[in-house]
């Protein structure tokens, strides 16, 4: 029996994963806009946030949530990281107890630090949570470029059995019971890719860029064990993975912002052109919360921060980064 997919939120990821699962699965699209619910259900494209992809002709687009999720087996949650809170209460009504929730955005909830999976098990407790991430640049996917990603859930049973509906083609899903980890080495690696963004828009070399991936994997590492994922799942597709892709490439959102400062434009005039949320802006401000709460260093996540939110430069960045103590690459235990 095909399982019955339910996916909120019509920006591009979420487009491109209700395309894949389209194959695999009857598939209804929630968005907001009606001019996108047309658009896909007549023209089956979303200019907006795909140019020039067409999406699976099956695949159905409703600006109601209850006909989105009331009949659906797997619910999809592809909305930005604060505004899922507000999207999944609106949607709680209309969802029967013990179908999954799966989350692919990549963030943290400002008010309570909590990650997404947190926030859709204290909404709905009855039901299994789950988590989709890794190195997924929507575009490259859609477009059928081989690809991977990891959907971590507790129960590895309900993970399998997900895993016939992500999976197609080109785009391989592993299983990971670590929830923790695999959702915030997502979270986390947004900021490092803002820093390695600046240094792309300064200019400032491939060997910098390697550095501060190198270092910035270290840095996310600690505060993930720290508060409680798995050393291991940092070095695979949800930690290194997620993090190399998001740091090389122009397609990342977080890395644009990052390069758009490096070449010296101000964050409210970055942010106003885009389409689209970058995750690691707002994130950035929970995870010096949380490294303090934990008692973690880091150092190129608190430059990031500096830069966002206190008027330093990315010169400044730089230079406060080649301040700080240097000590062994061997990280404590």
């Amino acid at each position: 029996m095909k399982l019955k997919v339910g996916l909120l939120g019509g920006g591009s990821w979420g487009t491109t994963v209700a395309s894949l699962t389209a194959k695999n699965s009857p598939t209804i699209i929630w968005a907001r806009d009606e001019e996108t619910v047309n658009e896909i259900n007549q023209f089956h494209t979303n200019e907006k946030y795909l140019p020039q992809a067409k999406l699976t002709p099956s695949l159905r687009a409703s600006t109601s949530i209850k006909e989105t999720v009331e009949d659906a087996d797997v619910i999809v949650m592809g909305v930005p990281s604060q505004s899922l809170r507000k999207v999944l209460e609106e949607a709680k009504p209309f969802i029967r107890p013990w179908v999954p929730v799966i989350n692919l955005a990549k963030g943290l909830e400002l008010n309570t630090k909590k990650r997404m999976t947190e926030i859709i098990e204290e909404i709905l407790p009855e039901n299994p949570a789950g988590v989709l991430t890794g190195p997924n640049l929507e575009k490259e996917i859609h477009f059928g470029k081989a690809a991977a990603a990891v959907i971590a859930m507790v129960d590895h049973n309900i993970a399998t059995r997900l895993q016939t509906v992500f999976s197609s083609g080109l785009f391989r899903v592993y299983t990971n019971n670590d929830v923790i980890g695999c959702e915030l080495g997502g979270a986390l690696k947004n900021i490092i890719a803002i820093a390695t963004g600046m240094g792309d828009g300064a200019n400032a070399g491939d060997n910098t860029r390697a550095a501060i991936i190198t270092r910035g994997l270290s840095e996310l590492t600690r505060l993930g064990v720290a508060m409680g994922g798995k050393k291991s799942t940092f070095a695979g597709l949800a930690g290194m993975g997620d993090l190399v892709a998001t740091c090389s490439s122009s397609k990342s959102r977080n890395h644009h912002v990052g390069f758009q400062l490096g070449r010296g434009k101000k964050l409210e005039e970055i942010i106003s052109e885009m389409n689209e949320v970058a995750e690691g802006v707002k994130t950035a401000k929970v995870v010096m919360e949380l490294a303090k709460e934990y008692q973690v260093d880091m150092p190129i996540s608190r430059e990031i921060y500096k830069v966002l939110y206190e008027g330093n430069t990315v010169n400044d960045a730089f230079k406060g980064l080649i301040k700080y103590e240097v000590g062994s690459e061997k990280e404590p235990g």
